[in-house]
């Protein structure tokens, strides 16, 4: 595991990133920085990249060309050493489009899987601190609740809830507004305008404009697997 250059302010940094599955090019020669406290919306079509590009950023998907570093984490092309994950396990949190909660456990459960299982936290302050972050998105009330009786806004927090509970400085959100109606995504867009206060820096896969322009910080356009355009906002 190498420990990436801290220099900037980048807090993941993507250099010459490249992923091919037979002849498609599914990530094509990205270069991309992402700054402590941004908020950057990943905009293109269906097919374009954005969801590998999270991916890949999370460990989830092996690159063949390029590195990517996270936060001092650094992962290079191939399949990711253990120890690399481990220690990646730390810096990211990801929260999947539709939500991907375990339809057996309740909300508080799910949030309190990986401290108790992966971070070895007793049951007791595991608890605490999930009851904590559920109540910091509003959900609180709905802890007890299995993933099938939750509205598609309140499984958007208990998954984001989940995410956070290992306190990692990266959130990655795929489509986070595919299940909300207009009201709930301006909701969601106060949650996570107030992450970045609290310090987080979030990447978000949308096909939301609107979404997009109220929360971002900078808006990155892919297609076909490469960076077609870049805009910040002032």
């Amino acid at each position: 595991m190498e420990t990436a250059d801290r220099v900037t302010g980048a807090v993941v940094r993507l250099h010459d990133v490249h992923l091919r599955r037979g002849v498609r090019v599914i990530l094509d020669t990205i270069f991309l920085e992402v700054d402590r406290g941004d908020i950057v919306a990943l905009m293109g079509a269906s097919g374009s990249g954005k969801t590998t590009l999270l991916r890949a950023v999370a460990g989830l998907e092996a690159f063949d060309r390029g590195s990517i570093d996270i936060d001092g984490v650094r992962l290079d092309a191939g399949r990711p050493a253990p120890g690399t994950l481990r220690a990646l396990r730390a810096k990211v949190g990801m929260v999947f489009q539709f939500h991907c909660l375990f339809e057996h456990l309740t909300a508080i459960e799910n949030v309190g899987l990986a401290p108790v299982h992966v971070h070895r936290r007793s049951a007791a302050d595991a608890h605490a601190a999930s009851l904590d972050l559920l109540g910091q998105l509003g959900v609180a009330h709905r802890a007890r609740a299995l993933p099938r009786e939750l509205s598609g806004g309140e499984a958007q927090r208990v998954a984001i809830a989940r995410a956070l509970a290992i306190d990692p400085p990266v959130l990655l959100m795929d489509e986070p507004t595919a299940s909300l109606d207009p009201e709930r995504r301006m909701e969601l867009a106060v949650i996570l305008k107030d992450l970045v206060r609290r310090g987080r820096t979030l990447i978000v896969a949308t096909h939301d404009e609107d979404f997009a322009q109220t929360v971002a910080s900078r808006v990155i356009r892919m297609r076909d697997g490469a960076v077609s355009g870049v805009s910040d906002k002032t």
